[in-house]
């Protein structure tokens, strides 16, 4: 579709660097207060822009939208090109949302350095932002790398004790990945010249090319390490409770709510419908990883004495369920998948700023430092214990709703086993959140500094609501969640379905004949380009 003659989709990424680069040039690092104040105003922008596209979005279309284009390195087939879907769009919303609720929860937290630390975030809300929007390869790998410094940054210079050792693992980390993240694309670019004499990384065109499977495992398990670091996915999630514990609050709920996000949306963009071979292959091993993940992140979580690192091991948790429900390759699992990536984000994201909120009046994040809160401070433990039952999926919340669906696509796929195994992960997951929350809000109010602590102020309020409706409205009403998602999922899944036809093999999710009407209505990419 083409695109209104305002471009609003490099709008909304560029907005916060243009206000980062105008708040370094003429704001004074010695005015704290306007610096917070013209932040806090530029995240809010953004936020209102990218409300302003729904309007021009149409929710039944399954292709790229609003799309922008322009040559960057023609030579080399490089493109200024973006678009959107239901999927990144609405991980673009989560982006800008967090982003505000970040900026916001840090005016009382940060005090040091104020300047570069909003321009550190302002940096890294243009890179994440663009990861999600850009549909050349190149210009994509670009943003990943952008967002990689201001991070590093963040966690390095306003974070914990160890925040330095953190700050190079998360770095290493992200950058090995990358690399490996670049070579399965530069496989891809290759092997579409060798076949068509052009080079391109024109995501759209890569998209509508039937690749050599040899070709396709290779390009695979390239991209597997770099997104499976991001996610993470067990065993490579080591980086990630390290630097959680030592990021600022508002790193750790961007970290959270954002960040690892772009490791699941690179397997939802790139490596399921790009490489649907692979992909049906490497089924069974992600699956026993993601429920690995899944059972492994939350015994570790039960017994964390910091509730902080208990959160952190939490996403490993979280995370696994999310992977498990993109492989199931079934349109209510992958459903359930990317939902489950926008109820992480705000459950999880919530309660790292409530974490932060209790470090800032005690300076300590030790569960046996507190106990018998709730009668000291009702409102805070009001939007904790609803938070709480939102990570642990209770009905009504936005957590059961991703996770529902998601054991349902697991089941429908046959993978009876895998489903099973990430039903206990839920149960776990209630024991680990229900007995941190009930050590620390009650029991006996027995610690003399617990006994004069204040309840949310104004402001805190402001930063918690926002994430506490869209926590019922998703657990009531999901409707428009999923309908913004579901025909991508749909193109998605019927790629997979038509891999699996081409194979010999007999489609789990759709028949014969709703694999040809979903390739026809969606999109898919043709057989035999």
């Amino acid at each position: 579709m083409e695109s209104l003659n305002f471009p609003i989709l490099s709008a909304v990424v560029y907005l916060p660097a243009i206000g980062a680069l105008l708040m370094a040039i003429f704001v004074p690092g010695r005015r704290v207060d306007a610096i917070r104040r013209i932040a806090l105003g530029v995240a809010l922008a953004d936020f209102f822009l990218s409300l302003a596209i729904l309007p021009r979005f149409r929710m039944d279309v399954a292709d790229f939208q609003l799309m922008e284009r322009a040559d960057w390195i023609p030579s080399l087939g490089i493109q200024y090109l973006m678009g959107t879907d239901g999927i990144s769009l609405l991980l673009v919303l989560l982006t800008t949302v967090l982003g505000v609720l970040a900026i916001l929860s840090s005016f009382s937290a940060i005090t040091e350095r104020v300047k570069e630390y909003m321009i550190a975030l302002l940096i890294l809300q243009t890179g994440m932002l663009g990861v999600f929007f850009a549909l050349d390869i190149v210009l994509f790998y670009v943003f990943w790398e952008v967002m990689l410094i201001p991070m590093a940054l963040l966690i390095g210079i306003w974070g914990g004790a160890r925040r330095v050792y953190a700050a190079v693992k998360f770095f290493l980390f992200t950058l090995v990945g990358s690399l490996f993240m670049l070579i399965g694309f530069l496989v891809l670019y290759f092997s579409f010249h060798r076949a068509t004499g052009i080079y391109t990384f024109d995501l759209i065109r890569l998209l509508d090319f039937s690749f050599p499977v040899g070709v396709q495992v290779w390009a695979f398990w390239a991209l597997f390490l770099g997104f499976a670091i991001k996610v993470p996915l067990f065993p490579f999630h080591t980086w990630l409770p390290d630097a959680h514990v030592e990021a600022p609050t508002a790193g750790s709920v961007i970290l959270a709510g954002v960040l690892l996000k772009m490791g699941t949306y690179g397997f939802i963009r790139f490596s399921l419908p790009m490489l649907p071979e692979a992909s049906l292959q490497a089924i069974p091993a992600i699956a026993v990883l993601s429920i690995v993940g899944i059972i492994y992140g939350a015994l570790v979580a039960w017994v964390q004495p910091d509730v902080k690192k208990l959160v952190a091991y939490s996403s490993v948790s979280h995370l696994g369920f999310v992977m498990l429900g993109l492989f199931t390759v079934t349109i209510q699992g992958v459903q359930g998948g990317v939902l489950q990536m926008i109820n992480h984000g705000l459950s999880t994201g919530a309660l790292f700023l409530l974490v932060g909120i209790l470090y800032e009046r005690r300076h300590t994040r030790m569960i046996e430092a507190f106990g018998g809160l709730a009668a000291q401070v009702p409102l805070f433990t009001a939007v904790f214990g609803i938070v709480t039952f939102s990570s642990i999926g209770l009905p009504g919340l936005n957590g059961f709703i991703g996770e529902f669906l998601i054991l349902l696509g697991s089941y429908k796929a046959r993978m009876w086993v895998f489903g099973a195994l990430a039903a206990s992960g839920v149960i776990l997951g209630a024991v680990y959140m229900l007995s941190m929350f009930q050590r620390v809000m009650y029991g006996t109010l027995d610690k003399e500094e617990n006994r004069n602590l204040p309840d949310l102020n104004v402001r805190e309020m402001l930063t918690l609501v926002p994430i506490v409706i869209l926590i019922f409205w998703i657990g009531i009403y999901p409707k428009p969640f999923l309908k913004m998602v579901e025909p991508s999922v749909i193109k998605v899944v019927s790629r997979l379905e038509n891999a699996r036809v081409n194979a010999g093999s007999t489609p789990l999710v759709l028949a014969p004949d709703e694999v040809k009407v979903a390739l026809d209505k969606h999109g898919a990419a043709p057989d035999g380009e």
